[in-house]
């Protein structure tokens, strides 16, 4: 259960909007890095007198951003829930419960977190640790934005825009891709196996609204929230056509555990093979260089039950 509320509660704290398509165009140019630089804006801006080599994260986000953009030879430790690439130096640091006597005794000259936890920021401030705070964006555009940044905070732009270039790329071949017929289509994605969703004013959520299709969590009581917890009777009375599972690792659910539920075996998408479809855990929950990963795989499902 410890990885399971691990993985709600990063869910929760996806911050969300929906977004437009993107393009798959790169910029002109390629900014050149340069030292020292000011990241950031208003309160949270951090200026970095010179490339970092000794990087912490204490965000799985972060960390996946940062060895897509060629900054993994600089990271000396990552967090104990950065679990992508395998070859990340994992540690038992933790973004969730911060120790600052840990992470200074390692001697960083640049952490870079998600959430400023117990006012982490400050202490490592007061310790001469330069802190970018990447907190969770709101849509693709500022998961963009993000990997630009840490580009900029690490002296690899070059390698961020080529990146930023590749998932704007990825994402329109992926809905280049898409059945015609798609908006006929409702799913239901489920968090955990008590029946938490997300709508599509989250960042996941915006991915299937990219997509047109109908997503049920979206009339449901609590949906101002962005993660709703809905019923068994909602989600059967509202007979979704996909159901997207994104708790086969935290909490064991699968196309037959789902059959089971009572009166799930009604569900257009019990009934139709290939409905239920099993998300990878961390990158449903995540942003950055993988989520056009999972809007493919949304896109695929799509079509395999339109027959496309």
């Amino acid at each position: 259960m410890i990885k399971k509320n691990v993985v709600v509660a990063a869910l929760f704290a996806f911050a969300l909007s929906a977004c437009g398509t993107t393009t798959s165009t790169a910029p002109s140019s390629i900014p050149v890095a340069e030292f020292p630089v000011t990241v950031g804006t208003g309160e949270t801006a951090v200026t970095i007198n010179a490339k970092p080599q000794a990087i912490i994260s204490l965000s799985p986000s972060a960390t996946e951003d940062l060895f897509a953009i060629g900054a993994g030879s600089q990271v000396i430790a990552v967090d104990d829930q950065s679990t992508y690439p395998l070859e990340a130096p994992h540690s038992k640091l933790s973004g969730y419960t911060p120790n600052v006597e840990a992470i200074t005794a390692m001697h960083p000259d640049l952490v870079v977190i998600s959430n400023d936890i117990d006012n982490l920021a400050a202490s490592l401030k007061a310790a001469n640790i330069p802190v970018l705070i990447e907190a969770a964006p709101s849509d693709l555009a500022g998961a963009e934005a993000q990997i630009i940044e840490l580009g900029r905070a690490t002296g690899n732009s070059d390698r961020a825009v080529i990146t930023k270039a590749t998932m704007e790329h990825e994402i329109s071949a992926a809905l280049n891709l898409l059945s015609k017929s798609a908006k006929s289509v409702s799913i239901y994605h489920e968090l955990d196996n008590t029946f938490y969703s997300i709508t599509s004013d989250t960042f996941v959520g915006q991915l299937y609204k990219m997509a047109g299709l109908t997503n049920i969590a979206d009339a449901a009581p609590g949906a101002s929230s962005g993660y709703p917890q809905l019923s068994a009777e909602y989600i059967v009375k509202s007979n979704p056509s996909l159901i997207f599972l994104a708790d086969g690792n935290c909490c064991g659910q699968t196309a037959a555990t789902v059959a089971m539920r009572p009166g799930f075996a009604s569900l257009d998408a019990v009934k139709t093979p290939g409905a239920i479809v099993l998300l990878d855990d961390d990158i449903a929950s995540r942003w950055g260089p993988r989520t056009p990963e999972l809007l493919h795989k949304i896109v695929m499902a799509v079509n395999a039950i339109e027959g496309k």
